[in-house]
């Protein structure tokens, strides 16, 4: 804030500005753009690509993926074949009505994802869902 005595009624004169206070607020969104893409971790697998529309969220799915290798991650944590109901169920907090997304890397064989799938579906999880690429034309 600037003040100055205005010459004819002698009283002080405010003025705001706003111009370093919009430069500031173009960068952080320039920044927030340019990491935002960035945020989204987990395990690296190469994703089959389809044209499907993608599902509304309403809160945060698990995320179950199996890589080029066949290993079982939850979020980014790997976890035996074996356990990975008790592990799901955990947490998930006993709700088997949380959402599960299977990433599958597109190299693997479709009967271990539709097996993982299988064993989610028979634990009694009921939004299990299956995450690809959208369908990019060559």
């Amino acid at each position: 804030m600037t003040f100055s005595l205005n010459k004819k009624s002698k009283e002080p004169m405010s003025e705001i500005n706003v111009t370093p206070f919009v430069d500031v607020m173009l960068v952080l969104l320039i920044v927030f753009m340019v990491t935002a893409p960035l945020l989204t971790v987990g395990v690296q697998v190469d994703l089959p690509e389809s044209s499907a529309d993608s599902l509304p969220e309403e809160q945060e799915p698990l995320t179950l993926t199996i890589n080029s290798k066949g290993e079982i991650f939850i979020q980014e944590t790997k976890v035996d074949y074996d356990n990975v109901i008790i592990k799901i169920l955990a947490v998930s907090k006993n709700r088997t009505d949380t959402r599960i997304y299977v990433r599958g890397d597109k190299t693997i064989n479709y009967g271990r994802v539709l097996e993982v799938m299988g064993m989610l579906s028979g634990s009694g999880f009921t939004k299990v869902a299956l995450i690809s690429e959208p369908y990019k034309e060559r």
